[in-house]
């Protein structure tokens, strides 16, 4: 029997991946599941499921913590950030796993210092340790996620678009993303699970089914509102200027610097290694969003 250890399947992409589980449920009777979750987890979701799931309960900081997790695992799935899986990956090398695939993200391929250079540091590291093991190393890395009122992403826009009638924008909002709805994630998260051969030592970037500018999209979240905003243009450097005097009025608390610059810095990227491997096929924007501005919208109204 394999015993896979995941991390984050509480979260926003990895309940997805949990019903998918459920679902196939039959394909994983050879699988006991070692989940790690936080004293303030929501863990409603694993009532009578049918699967063969053990819940640990602890902080993915705490070394002992990761020690119990993963001793006797073969496989360390881990979900629950970048910032995590330095010590996480030191731990399962030592408890002898021999499987790792770490969700990460395409912000490693940022030119910013802040976003892009502490992730690659990250990966590199991580290389140095499984390099010359007998170890397989995976990474996967979703672009923008969105898909819940707390993806701390299109929610935002979504709460702007339907407060601001009149609504500021950068250079025009006409810089190109490819934002990926979280159900399509957990899709290939459960994929990437089950096919440990096809993936092995491979990394696969999980974009958004659609190139898609900034005004666009929030045209489309505006559409699924029965808004129509005014969108007027603020060039790059007079919105780059606010954010230093901000930082400097601030002494340094409220810093959007690194923010401003990412927000005009394109974030497109070809997800043809994954469709290739695990059938990989995600979603439009305009279709994954509706889901979620469908929720705000109930949730707005429950709230009056």
């Amino acid at each position: 029997m394999q015993t896979v250890v995941i991390t984050g399947l509480t979260g926003k992409s990895g309940k997805w991946m949990l019903q998918r589980m459920v679902k196939e449920n039959n394909t994983l009777a050879e699988y006991k599941f070692r989940i790690a979750v936080r004293q303030s987890s929501d863990i409603k979701a694993f009532n009578n499921v049918p699967l063969n799931i053990e819940l640990i309960t602890g902080d993915l900081k705490d070394e002992k913590y990761l020690e119990k997790l993963c001793e006797g695992a073969d496989t360390l799935f881990h979900i629950a950030g970048i910032d995590k899986s330095l010590l996480l990956v030191e731990v399962a090398i030592e408890m002898g796993i021999s499987r790792i695939v770490l969700v990460h993200t395409t912000g490693i391929y940022s030119k910013y210092k802040e976003a892009g250079s502490l992730y690659r540091q990250i990966e590199q590291e991580i290389s140095k340790m499984v390099k010359d093991r007998a170890i397989s190393l995976t990474i996967l890395r979703p672009t923008m996620i969105y898909g819940n009122l707390n993806d701390g992403n299109i929610s935002v826009f979504i709460k702007m678009v339907d407060k601001f009638g009149i609504f500021p924008v950068v250079d025009h909002a006409t810089y190109a993303l490819q934002p990926v709805w979280a159900k399509d994630l957990g899709e290939a998260y459960y994929r990437v699970l089950t096919s440990p051969l096809i993936t092995k030592n491979k990394n696969y970037i999980l974009s958004g089914g659609q190139e898609i500018l900034l005004i666009d999209m929030l045209k489309v979240i505006e559409k699924y509102l029965g808004k129509k905003n005014i969108y007027f243009s603020v060039p790059f450097s007079v919105a780059y200027a606010g954010a230093c005097c901000l930082y400097g009025l601030t002494l340094g608390k409220c810093d959007f610097r690194e923010k401003v610059k990412r927000l005009v810095e394109p974030r497109v990227f070809s997800y043809q290694d994954a469709k290739n491997d695990f059938d990989y096929n995600p979603v439009a924007f305009a279709h994954g969003v509706k889901e979620e501005v469908e929720e705000y919208l109930r949730h707005k109204k429950n709230n009056l």
